[in-house]
This record gives structure tokens, C-alpha cells and sequence, in this order.
């Protein structure tokens, strides 16, 4: 019996992840175990990554994936392989590998490789940075980004902060080479190959199909085809034209161009105007120029309730699933305002003689409700909860929260600097996104002596005063005063961005973005050609060290996004610490950036600042405008005194 050969028994082996054997690698390149938790797990999660929790921890996972490995190249490698990996172990005590003979092992020993499943997390397969984006908005498991991807469609890594489009074309790449071990498929339009510009002509559509199955495109994007161009259009105008259109679609854009200048009318004329001639060819079969009274009648029904085929949730203008109406539907004042859009652009296309006529000239405008007051001040912040948003946003910027990251440290100043120069200065999104460094000065003050008494001197006293010049609606320029707090925010943010805030600058913009988003327009934006490089998920590096020094602002909208985002996470966090009500919380969610103008505007009425003064700081045409937080203040004021006297019994 001793001298019968015994077949060695071994238990059934552990399963890794594509990342484990990923940073075996690294281990045997000699890497040191904190490196490699730091790089290719999260060392801070320790539900999702416990064999990083520390340096040991780590070590000792990594030799029993090593051990585990090489008995199962013993039983299923070549014999070359195993005598290899015998006689090692017999001169050192374990097997002592390279990076060739360990890809030998890893190859031998599939039988360890996990096989990647829907109820995965995500930080089983991607890096701790991509990964954390991802929870970031959501999503948590490989099925649910799966998901996320299938209802986003193709652009949907723009909705994910940070992930370019090479990242998320690996990623869509590596799930479908796993489509069968996760039960589930990537939608045929989520490509996996790059975007193209939008100036390639590959990227045209010409817009048509049907009714039910509509082929839509933004804009920029689309084509009309040739029976509905307008070129023999039956409004044409015979006589010489001022412009040299020969269709449609080049006298829009000639009536666009008018607005180059104007980035938000452009916008807003461009969305009302690529509504209109989307309905035309797709439902009404009728080219612009050839439209009489009764289409135009046909089109204010249609903005009323759109076709099912034309409405989709937000997406990308890029996305194959974008849509030009949304389901929230338009109000009678958007439609209103499309109605006057459109008429406008038929009058100039007329005033130019391309077309004979305007008929939307006898087209009445939609019924609307005159507003009592149309300015929301009720979005604006009280006192109290103003004050509470400050202290919050100073402790996150401070660095004081153990949880932060100073990457999440740099992001947090970048919002406060947006949300001040908003909240104490009175401006609008678009204000503060094109706001320059050049436009900011400081003035000396002479103060009154009451002043200078409260600071222990005699006679008048100076202080430094800070004013902002910006242009604001109809081209208008405008000072407002800044805060010495928005001036101190703002240059956190300038450090945080490498530049000197005292430095002779030009054009510089007062708020930039910190990191260029690895998308092809922001690198073009940024004169940054560097992409994402990499084939597999765990391998894409992170760009958070990839500082954007171009002088480039933030878009308003892009402004606008962050100081959201920035305000739903602060919510949440404070009413875990408890200091917020859930009334307040409900308030902050519902806080967008345009709020802080009327927490301004309130604030400034309730310190007695003379209401001509509050017009000219917020740039309001009419001061009746104005009076409505004259209004809001009392009506607060006469609530209080209501709850006063509730409470004493009178």
C-alpha cells in the first residue's frame, strides 16, 4: 500500500477577477503591494475590496492566488511546465515566476478565471476611479450598467462624469465579448466605435421614414431630401433675393448665422426652428417655403401634443436616441414662444425676398395666462439656510472631511466659487460662466468715520472693494459688487488651477474647469489631441491628473450641471448629519444655479439695499421687475408675524 502511487487531492480553487490577475502581474514585476492596492483596488471600501485593507492584507492574497495558480498548472499544464514550476519550488520553497511563465500559468490555470455576471459590482472588473464615477450615478453592477448603457444609447458616457469616449468604447467592447456569461446584450446603437465631428459628412441624416419609425437629427446633423429641399418651393420669391440660398435649409442657417454672436439666442432659435422643419418632412410632407396658413395652424395643434415618435427623454444631440421635445410636453407659453420664433424667421426670410410671403403673419399666437408674478423668488434661499449652504461648502473646501479626496477638495471650490459669485453678486449662469479675470478690479473705499470707529481707528478708513463688469441680457454691461468671500473662493480656484489670480491677465475666465473631459469636442476645445489608450477596462488610466490650463471657460450649461450636482450631494449629506429638515432638503434639491440670483435679490431687500440699487446690481430692465422681492420679502415678514401671534394666543 506505501508503495502505490496516491492521487493528491485539492480543494476546489477560488475564482479571480480579470483586475486580480492584473495586479498578480504587477506583484511579480516586483510592484509593491500598497502600490497595487492603491492602483487597482479601493482600499477605503473595504465590502468591495477587503484583501486591500492593508499592505499585508494585500500580500497575502496575492501569494495564495499565486499558490492557487500554480497547482492548477501542475495538474493542468504541459509537463514541460510542471517540471518548470516543481523544480523552482523544490530550490526556493514556492514557485518563483517571471512575467513569461506566469502567462504560461495563467493560461493553465483557467479554471480560476471568474467569469464576469449581472449581479457583479462593478469594482470586481473596473479600476477604484471608474468605478466610483459609475456608483457616482448609480450604478452599481455590471448588469445595471448594462442597462444604463441600452437606455442611454450611444453617447450615454456623457452623462457619466469623466468618462470619455474611449474609456466607455473599451468598456462597451469588453461587455459584449461577455454578452453570454451575463445573460444580457448591448443595444446595437451603443457603438464602440469613437464619434465622429459633427462636420463629417458621414455623420448626416437625412430626416424621413415615417410617422411610427421617424429618422431624426438635430440641426447641425440633418439633410432634407431633394423633393422637399425648397428649391422650387411655391412661396419662392421670383424676383432677386438678397441671399444666395438655393434651398431651404441654406437660407435657415443664413437667418441663424445673424446670431453667431449670441450663443443663447442662437440656441433657442436653432431648437425652435429644427422642431419646425423636422414636422414638416416627417409628418406634413411639405417643404418651408412651399407652407401656406393651414400648415401653420396644423403646427401649433402639433405643439400641443407631439407625436410619440418625436418625444424622448434628454439625450445627447450626438445620441441616435435624441429627440427634439421632451416628455414633460410645453407649456402654452413655450408654444407661444415657439409661435413667435418661427414668425420672426419667416419675416426676415421675407425682408431678404426669399420668400413672397410670411403666412405665419396670419397665424395667431396661442392662448396664454398672464403670470401675477414671473419671477420664482420662492427658489431663493432664506437666511438661514444660505448661511448653512456656506459653512457647508467652506468645510468641504477646507479639506476638514476625512472622506474627501482632494480631487473632490478641488471640485468642491470650483462650485463655490461659481455658487458666490451667483449668490453674493446677483449674477445669472451665463454671467458667471463668461465672467473674465480682466473685468474684476479692486477699488480702495473711503469709509465713514462710524466705520472706521467699529475697527478702533480715527477718522475715515479705507477698504478694498471689489467690482465685476459683465454683459448680461440684451448686450447689456453691467458692475456688481463682489464679496470679499467670492474673492477669496476665487482664488482657492485659481491655485487649484495652477494660475496666479494677482498676475496681469487678459481674457483669462474667472471659473475654469480643472480636468479636460476625455471627449473629442473638449479636446478640440482645449487643444488637447491625448486620448484614453488601453484594451481592457482595468487597464485605462485615469486622467485625474490632466489639469485643463487652456483659457477656456466653463459653458453655462456645464456651470450650471455642477453647481446642481453640487447642491443634491450637499443636501443628502446634511440631512444624514441631521442638520437639515426635510423640507430644506426638499428645497436644496430643487435648487438650480439661476436660484442663487434670487437668493441675492431677496437678501439684498431684507438689508434695506435702496431697490434701485438691487436693479442695477441684478441688471432688471424694469424696476417693477424688481419690486417683486420687495414683495416676497414683506410676504415673509408677514408670515413670521402671523406664526408670532399664533403662538402667543392674540
Amino acid at each position: 500500500m506505501a508503495n502505490q502511487t496516491q492521487q493528491l487531492a485539492l480543494p476546489a480553487p477560488r475564482t479571480y477577477s480579470r483586475t486580480d490577475f492584473t495586479a498578480l502581474r504587477a506583484f511579480v514585476q516586483h510592484i509593491t503591494p500598497a502600490v497595487i492596492a492603491r492602483r487597482y483596488y479601493d482600499p477605503d471600501d473595504r465590502a468591495v475590496s477587503p484583501q486591500a485593507a492593508t499592505p499585508d492584507a494585500m500580500e497575502r492574497f496575492l501569494r495564495t492566488m499565486l499558490d492557487d495558480l500554480v497547482q492548477l498548472a501542475l495538474r493542468h499544464g504541459s509537463a514541460v511546465l510542471a517540471t518548470h514550476l516543481k523544480a523552482s519550488i523544490k530550490q526556493h520553497g514556492s514557485a518563483k515566476l517571471t512575467a513569461v511563465t506566469l502567462r504560461m500559468v495563467e493560461q493553465a490555470s483557467t479554471l480560476a478565471a471568474a467569469v464576469p455576471a449581472p449581479d457583479h459590482g462593478l469594482g470586481l472588473w473596473f479600476r477604484p476611479l471608474v468605478t466610483k464615477r459609475l456608483v457616482g450615478e448609480g450604478i452599481h453592477t455590471l448588469g445595471q450598467l448594462i442597462a444604463y448603457c441600452n437606455s442611454h444609447g450611444g453617447s450615454w458616457w456623457r452623462s457619466v462624469p469623466r468618462i470619455g469616449p474611449h474609456r466607455a468604447r473599451v468598456m462597451v467592447a469588453w461587455l459584449r465579448r461577455h454578452e453570454r456569461t451575463l445573460g444580457a446584450k448591448i443595444d446595437a446603437d451603443v457603438d464602440t466605435r469613437p464619434l465622429a465631428p459633427a462636420s463629417d459628412l458621414d455623420n448626416v441624416v437625412v430626416i424621413g421614414g415615417t410617422v411610427e419609425a421617424p429618422l431624426l437629427a438635430p440641426f447641425e446633423r440633418l439633410a432634407i431630401p431633394t423633393a422637399l429641399s425648397g428649391e422650387h418651393g411655391s412661396n419662392r420669391a421670383r424676383e432677386f433675393a438678397f441671399i444666395r440660398a438655393q434651398h431651404d435649409l441654406a437660407a435657415v442657417h443664413a437667418y441663424l448665422n445673424r446670431y453667431r454672436d449670441r450663443s443663447p439666442t442662437l440656441r433657442v432659435y436653432t431648437k425652435e426652428i429644427e422642431r419646425l422643419v423636422l414636422w414638416l418632412v416627417v409628418v406634413r410632407g411639405v417643404a418651408l417655403s412651399s407652407m401656406t396658413v393651414e400648415d401653420c395652424e396644423a403646427y401649433k395643434d402639433f405643439l400641443k401634443a407631439p407625436v410619440a415618435s418625436f418625444v424622448g427623454p434628454k439625450r445627447s444631440r450626438a445620441s441616435g436616441r435624441w429627440r427634439p421635445f421632451t416628455p414633460d410636453g410645453l407649456s402654452a407659453d413655450s408654444q407661444a414662444y415657439a409661435v413667435r420664433a418661427i414668425r420672426a424667421a419667416f419675416a426676415w426670410l421675407t425682408t431678404v425676398r426669399y420668400l413672397a410671403g410670411n403666412p405665419w403673419s396670419a397665424v395667431t399666437d396661442p392662448a396664454t395666462v398672464t403670470k401675477e408674478v414671473s419671477v420664482q423668488v420662492d427658489r431663493a434661499l432664506s437666511a438661514d439656510l444660505w448661511a448653512l449652504v456656506r459653512r457647508a461648502l467652506d468645510l468641504r473646501c477646507g479639506n476638514q472631511l476625512l472622506n474627501e479626496t482632494p480631487e473632490q477638495v478641488r471640485q468642491w471650490r470650483t462650485a463655490r466659487a461659481a455658487i458666490l459669485l451667483m449668490g453674493d453678486s446677483g449674477l445669472r449662469r451665463e454671467e458667471a460662466a463668461n465672467a473674465r479675470r480682466q473685468d474684476l478690479r479692486s477699488i480702495r473705499q473711503v469709509t465713514l468715520a462710524g466705520a472706521a470707529k467699529k475697527a478702533g481707528e480715527g477718522g475715515a478708513a479705507q477698504v478694498e472693494i471689489w467690482t465685476l463688469s459683465v454683459v448680461g441680457k440684451r448686450r447689456r454691461q453691467r458692475t456688481v459688487p463682489v464679496s470679499a468671500a467670492t474673492v477669496r473662493a476665487l482664488r482657492a480656484h485659481w491655485i487649484d488651477r495652477g494660475e496666479n489670480f494677482h498676475a496681469a491677465q487678459d481674457d483669462a475666465p474667472l471659473i475654469a474647469p480643472l480636468v479636460i473631459p476625455a471627449t473629442l469636442t473638449a479636446r478640440a476645445k482645449h487643444g488637447n489631441e491625448d486620448g484614453d489608450r488601453g484594451e481592457d477596462p482595468t487597464e485605462v488610466q485615469s486622467d485625474g491628473d490632466d489639469r485643463a490650463q487652456a483659457k477656456k471657460a466653463y459653458a453655462p450649461d456645464a456651470l450650471a450641471r455642477l453647481v446642481r450636482h453640487g447642491m443634491k450631494q450637499l443636501a443628502g449629506e446634511l440631512l444624514r448629519e441631521g442638520v437639515l429638515s426635510h423640507d430644506a432638503h426638499a428645497h436644496l434639491l430643487d435648487t438650480s444655479a439661476h436660484a442663487f440670483r434670487h437668493t441675492f435679490g431677496t437678501r439684498a431687500v431684507a438689508r434695506d439695499m435702496p431697490i434701485d440699487v438691487v436693479q442695477r446690481v441684478l441688471g432688471h430692465a424694469s424696476l417693477q421687475t424688481t419690486s417683486i422681492y420687495v414683495r416676497a420679502e414683506r410676504q415673509r415678514m408677514l408670515d413670521a408675524a402671523a406664526q408670532y401671534y399664533s403662538e402667543d394666543g392674540g
